[in-house]
């Protein structure tokens, strides 16, 4: 699952049966900028999909007219408010869950986002957390 989150308190995800490379990766940008208008600040982390050839081609074919890429440093979860999603789905909605198989898993974690979509003020706090000075 791959998950990106708004200063509006809006979530959007996506999830696959195999780890995310770089085209399952541009499809989920996709979605972003279809769904979100104006600018896009995408914050996120080192994983090797992220600098992929495939995101380099999309962003030099038009996907930077309205996207910029933020990298993290290597290791820093704390400088990133999307951490905060996972935190939240594991600990609270997910807490003492346990499924008997990967579809019973797969059904409750779509429950779960389901359930925090609707909760706005908390994914907004995620943001303020990491970032305290970002409007909504």
């Amino acid at each position: 699952m791959v998950s990106g989150i708004t200063p509006k308190g809006e979530l959007y995800t996506t999830m696959q049966e195999r780890a995310f490379d770089g085209p399952a990766i541009v499809r989920f940008l996709k979605h972003l900028l279809q769904h979100i208008p104006g600018k896009l600040l995408v914050v996120w982390d080192r994983l090797p999909a992220h600098r992929s050839k495939v995101i380099k081609d999309f962003l030099r074919q038009g996907g930077s007219q309205r996207l910029y890429l933020a990298q993290l440093p290597s290791y820093a979860p704390e400088l990133n408010p999307d951490e905060g999603v996972w935190n939240y789905l594991k600990r609270v909605e997910l807490r003492n869950l346990c499924s008997h198989n990967l579809p019973e898993l797969r059904s409750e974690l779509r429950k779960a986002v389901l359930r925090l979509r609707r909760k706005t003020a908390v994914i907004q706090g995620f943001i303020h957390q990491v970032y305290p000075g970002v409007c909504v």
